[in-house]
């Protein structure tokens, strides 16, 4: 399946979309734009805090198709997000035990998309990425996830630790998924309502996100690699998840 991601341009197109609530994933601003209608667009940016790039002028030639950008395209969203609080009290009021996915700034779309795509299949409730950082929700990702974007609910936040207070206010347990722990993944009790935070390809889980957590695990390395593929490591944790699950249920 393969999505299109819609792109605007014109700098009165873009304010225009922002104000009206559209989702937009990127704003792609030409390096050295100046005047009063630009700063407009960038106070509107800066208090919706949306996600920007500085490019020259020839990738917004090609993002517009040459037409007249005034040097910026924006990027509006194929999916809509979904609000946080009510898709947790909405998981708590259903009979099933809560599972939620973190993603903390995980920037490749090819792992995110996969991620998605593990996520559906192994009944995850929502997942939460953070606005900046996070790789966008595009048709790559879309593509890679088979589909599973549309079919999972998403949740932008404005930093992982706003989601991880919400979590645990509603008494949802959380585990990060690190290098930096002795316990194990199989240490952990999925059975309970949990949310797993998994980190960046490059840093992991932020050490201050690590402070909150209620739970570390990792994953036991037998070869001499020292590390996996999020997407891979974040399907071994959801599966387990899933085993703990079906033994108590008797599937």
């Amino acid at each position: 399946m393969e999505t299109e991601m819609t792109n605007i341009f014109g700098i009165r197109a873009i304010i225009e979309a922002i104000e009206s609530g559209s989702t937009i994933n990127k704003i792609y601003l030409q390096k050295g734009l100046r005047g009063n209608l630009f700063y407009e667009l960038d106070k509107l940016i800066k208090t919706n805090k949306l996600t920007t790039s500085l490019v020259p002028i020839e990738k917004l030639n090609r993002l517009s198709k040459n037409q007249n950008h005034q040097g910026a395209v924006a990027q509006i969203s194929p999916i809509e997000f979904h609000d946080l609080e009510t898709l947790i009290n909405k998981t708590l009021e259903s009979d099933a035990t809560p599972l939620f996915l973190l993603l903390d700034q995980i920037s490749d779309v090819r792992n995110f998309g996969a991620i998605i795509r593990t996520a559906e299949c192994t009944g995850v409730h929502g997942i939460i990425i953070q606005k900046n950082g996070s790789a966008p929700v595009n048709a790559e990702t879309i593509k890679t996830s088979a589909g599973a974007a549309f079919k999972v609910p998403i949740c932008r936040i404005d930093h992982i630790k706003d989601a991880l207070f919400i979590l645990q206010a509603s008494e949802i347990k959380t585990v990060a998924a690190t290098e930096k722990t002795t316990s194990s993944v199989y240490d952990v009790d999925y059975k309970e309502p949990i949310a797993i935070i998994m980190g960046s390809e490059h840093k992991g889980v932020n050490p201050s996100i690590l402070k909150m957590v209620d739970y570390k695990a990792k994953l036991p390395l037998l070869g001499e690699i020292a590390s996996l593929n999020v997407s891979v490591a974040c399907g071994a944790f959801l599966y387990e998840t899933v085993r703990q699950r079906m033994a108590i249920s008797g599937k």
